[in-house]
């Protein structure tokens, strides 16, 4: 995911507040609206009151040209940060501070046959994606003659670069993988020992092996071994040493910049209690005969939003709803035959590797009782105010080197199924949003490698349908979830084919429902690809227990139940609480609030206050780390204490 937050003073912003229609034009010949090169035909755009693009194109070219236009327009400062964090230039405009990052998203960058690449989201991926990189060029183009940059450009000194489709693919933003989370767990290992380690996490549906393997020196783990990946992830933050001489911004105004920097650097939430929901409903089950399909995905809020809305019209294409701003096409939404969301269905494609190194050759490693060869790429790297950088970028056989300890004579190199063709997040979506029914749906599906998710169906036809995606690795004799030996002792053996992940189809008890957690059937049989670390069960399980109603459901329910704020941890909790035998008056006088309290955690209810602020005392207690153990094994609740989300 990126995020980046810029404090700009109000007198600088401007609103669209009215409908607003104009058309774009190929020849002098088309009027009402900017003459663009590279258009075939004239291309219509309205702008309804929420500001929401609806695109009407008279061929697929033309379609995604202009979609790419729109949003550039839109979001051209949000196009710009991307481009850089995609092409690894981020140093150029903030410097220094930022070349760890370029370093990361040069060493992760996606290197392999690019036709091959862009033609796997879509049979016209490529014509696609070149259209689409078009339109954002045009704007940008537009934009620098025509002297209307966003002011954001004016305040760092700046002017956006122009588009390749090598941009659209970048796997910067996506939801890849549990590397950190591998890492943190083999450091606990190697402290606590594997026995402890899964007494105090909650590993499920399967009991997964996590003893280091005897060739592992756990010792060496608390290395900043992931420095280079985590910078390539981690948010762009703007100072306001970042800006052209102030650009005239108050004393004021360049305090707020650098506390908004500050402040948005909070960390992430605890993945194991945050997460998307998403159901669809059969018609048997709702008032109006018709099916219902409820998406909440649950994003970082930031401005921009991470998330574009957008209505695209032409021949073989009429699909409404969100997507990433900066690739083409819908993730979520709708054509004529169906609607579609989607949710996490964890799936594990990443893993640590750890090399013994050759003492007269740091550059080879062991592997299968030989040396081998690292592949090296150089590449120079720009940096405002500081000479250019050349940098060395190492590759074992397994992927990208992250670390190399020349004391001990180690490497780590980081697998990454994401690199494999097909692995920008979201983008197989483009066959998504053309599908009529649930089986060409899930034939779509097929390709959709990143991110791991719940993909979810309900047709005009009646039809419900749930199927999970995302590439996974088939892992025979190691879990994935501690490094592990590059010697060739734990290799993947290959992937598991998407449509053998976990799928339904008009099930009958009329509903599918999932919220990042395991949804896994107990029959399943490919155990050996399907992850053991799934976000909490109680937001589900509210889904279940509201939709398993005798009653037809409405749309209204629907509604409200993305809102739903009953807490099934409070309601487990609470007797607890309540058999307590307490000396302090001012706690007796607490508990009193709890009298018909229904477990809601609405904003403005005090028993939901107090409960939060008991059930988070609770948490901090359980946490509290041994004396001697890990700092954190950051993988999710302690058992016996449910968190408080909804």
């Amino acid at each position: 995911m990126t995020k980046f937050n810029l404090v700009i003073p109000m007198r600088k912003l401007y609103s669209i507040l009215t409908l607003l229609f104009f058309s774009i034009g190929c020849t002098s010949s088309d009027k009402d609206g900017p003459r663009l090169p590279g258009l075939e035909k004239s291309v219509e755009i309205i702008r309804d009151k929420w500001g929401i693009n609806h695109i009407y194109a008279q061929n697929q070219h033309d379609l995604f040209y202009a979609q790419g236009y729109a949003a550039a327009k839109d979001r051209l400062f949000q196009f710009e940060i991307w481009r850089r964090q995609a092409t690894g230039t981020v140093a150029e405009l903030l410097g220094p501070r930022e070349l760890n990052r370029d370093i990361g998203t040069r060493l992760f960058m996606f290197r392999g046959d690019i036709k091959e690449e862009l033609n796997y989201y879509h049979s016209d991926g490529e014509a696609i994606i070149q259209a689409y990189v078009d339109g954002v060029n045009a704007y940008i183009d537009q934009a620098i003659r025509s002297n209307s940059l966003p002011i954001e450009f004016e305040l760092l000194g700046t002017e956006p670069q122009k588009w390749t489709p090598a941009v659209v693919i970048s796997r910067h933003q996506g939801l890849l993988g549990n590397i950190n989370q591998e890492l943190n767990i083999g450091r606990a290992v190697a402290k606590i020992g594997a026995d402890r380690v899964a007494e105090l996490q909650w590993f499920h549906p399967k009991k997964p092996l996590i003893a280091l393997d005897k060739a592992i020196d756990g010792t060496l783990l608390d290395a900043d071994i992931l420095q280079l990946y985590n910078a390539y992830r981690r948010p762009v933050k703007f100072l306001s040493e970042d800006l052209a001489a102030n650009k005239g911004l108050t004393t004021l105004e360049t305090k707020q910049l650098d506390y908004n920097s500050i402040t948005s650097q909070q960390p992430q939430d605890n993945w194991s209690i945050i997460g998307s929901n998403n159901w669809v409903v059969s018609a048997n089950k709702t008032t109006s005969g018709h099916t219902i399909m409820a998406n909440d995905p649950h994003r970082t809020i930031a401005v921009p939003s991470l998330r574009y809305m957008v209505h695209l019209v032409a021949p073989g294409w009429n699909v409404i709803g969100g997507g990433e701003p900066e690739i083409p096409g819908i993730s979520i939404g709708h054509n004529e035959y169906g609607a579609w969301g989607l949710t996490v269905f964890r799936t594990d494609g990443e893993d640590l590797y750890v090399y013994d190194l050759n003492p007269d050759n740091l550059n080879q490693y062991s592997y299968k009782g030989g040396w081998q060869d690292m592949k090296i790429l150089r590449e120079t790297i720009p940096i405002k105010g500081a000479e250019d950088t050349e940098v060395e970028l190492k590759y074992t056989q397994h992927g990208p080197v992250t670390y190399i300890d020349s004391t001990n004579l180690k490497a780590y190199a980081v697998r990454c199924a994401w690199l494999e063709p097909g692995g920008s997040p979201y983008l197989a979506s483009l066959r998504m949003d053309q599908a009529s029914n649930w089986q060409e749906f899930r034939e779509a599906c097929s390709y959709s490698n990143i991110p791991g998710e719940n993909m979810v169906w309900a047709g005009k036809d009646g039809t419900i349908g749930w199927q999970a995606v995302g590439i996974a690795p088939i892992r025979n004799n190691f879990s994935g979830l501690v490094p592990v030996p590059g010697d060739g002792t734990y290799e993947w053996d290959g992937y598991l084919p998407i449509l053998e992940k976990p799928n339904d189809q008009d099930p009958a008890i009329g509903f599918i429902a999932t919220a990042n957690q395991n949804v896994t059937p107990n029959n399943y049989q490919q155990w050996n690809a399907v992850g053991y670390s799934w976000s909490d069960p109680y937001r589900g399980a509210r889904v279940n227990e509201v939709l398993a109603s005798d009653e037809l459901l409405t749309m209204k329910q629907m509604q409200d139940l993305q809102t739903d704020y009953l807490s099934i941890p409070a309601r487990i909790l609470m007797p607890y609480l309540k058999n307590i035998q307490l000396d302090d008056q001012a706690a007796e006088s607490a508990m009193l609030e709890f009298e018909d309290w229904d477990f809601r955690l609405e904003a403005n209810s005090v028993p939901a206050a107090i409960y939060v602020a008991w059930e988070n005392a609770l948490r901090v207690k359980a946490r509290r780390p041994e004396p001697g153990g890990p700092r954190s094994l950051a993988t999710g609740s302690p058992q016996g204490i449910p968190p408080s989300s909804s």
